[in-house]
């Protein structure tokens, strides 16, 4: 069982390089600021350590026999509980290629070898300064009771809020790790980061249109935040629906509307066209006999009143 270091004083830093010279100078280096220091000569070594205990930080060599560092970061970033620890790549590769294959990896950053102590420990306070603040943003989350959780661009939940996680939990009948968006989520996440949070219709999951999704913006690269929401009494009352000749589709629609929502939120939320939404308000306008949104709402919500 991997150990927490929350009540350590010492950052701890994982260093895995198969150079004895390197991890001598880094070792020195590091415990001289101050760091608890761990080490491996290769990637099946740290990910035993990282079974053990979470590193605050891991420097990574590129270019190593057998599992070589960006294939070492893939799984390191593939636990939940590691995918949130900065991983700095140092490479005597200084091409683009290889740079965009350690960031593509999860990397945070790079430096090049040889390496210059006073870079590599800047560096390193940057990202400890970043990851903690980004730690204390999701603790202030968790406090809070909200529904949020993070995804990366293949739609794989990253972290979730304990609200969310047992929303999730409920909803896919498993952990929220193993959540994962689907096809159709995954395309309308694509249209929210190009739209942007503020112009972005929110999403219902496809098994369970009370659940929805909100696109909150990238808080990070390849992180994505989204909002769950779950909305209750989306129908009107069976029998009141069939009372003024409604179907059971114009129901829903009516139900929608009668909470505010837009045409394009019920297409949305429906899996609807938003033309095919107007045709129904047409129907269910000349069936209530209204002319307009407010008062059909205002009839659906005595309905909801009287049933309640």
């Amino acid at each position: 069982m991997r150990m927490s270091i929350e009540s350590k004083k010492r950052d701890v830093a994982l260093v895995v390089d198969d150079s004895p010279e390197t991890l001598r100078l880094l070792t020195d280096a590091l415990d001289g600021a101050g760091m608890t220091v761990m080490v491996a000569l290769d990637g099946a070594a740290a990910m035993r350590i990282v079974d053990q205990i979470t590193p605050d930080i891991v420097l990574l060599d590129a270019v190593m026999p057998g599992i070589d560092g960006f294939e070492t970061c893939r799984r390191l970033k593939r636990d939940a509980g590691l995918a949130n620890v900065p991983v700095i790549f140092m490479t005597g590769l200084a091409e683009t290629e290889h740079i965009v294959r350690g960031l593509e990896a999860g990397g945070v950053d790079y430096v090049t070898k040889p390496i210059v102590i006073e870079e590599m420990l800047a560096r390193i306070r940057v990202h400890l300064g970043n990851a903690r603040l980004t730690q204390s943003a999701r603790t202030a989350l968790d406090v809070s009771g909200r529904f949020l959780f993070a995804v990366n661009r293949q739609g794989n939940v990253l972290w979730a809020t304990p609200q969310a996680q047992k929303l999730l939990s409920d909803h896919h009948g498993a952990q929220a790790d193993d959540f994962a968006l689907s096809p159709s989520l995954l395309q309308w996440l694509e249209q929210a980061k190009t739209k942007g949070s503020a112009k972005s219709p929110a999403a219902c999951l496809p098994d369970n249109p009370q659940l929805r999704l909100y696109y909150m913006g990238e808080t990070a690269p390849n992180e994505f935040l989204l909002r769950l929401s779950r909305e209750s009494g989306t129908a009107l009352p069976p029998e009141f629906t069939s009372e003024l000749g409604l179907t059971t589709r114009e129901g829903e629609v009516l139900a929608w509307l009668s909470k505010g929502k837009t045409n394009r939120d019920i297409a949305q939320i429906l899996g609807l066209s938003p033309r095919t939404v107007d045709k129904h308000l047409e129907q269910i306008y000349a069936k209530l006999g209204v002319e307009n949104r407010t008062a059909a709402a205002a009839i659906a919500a005595n309905a909801t009143r009287r049933n309640s």
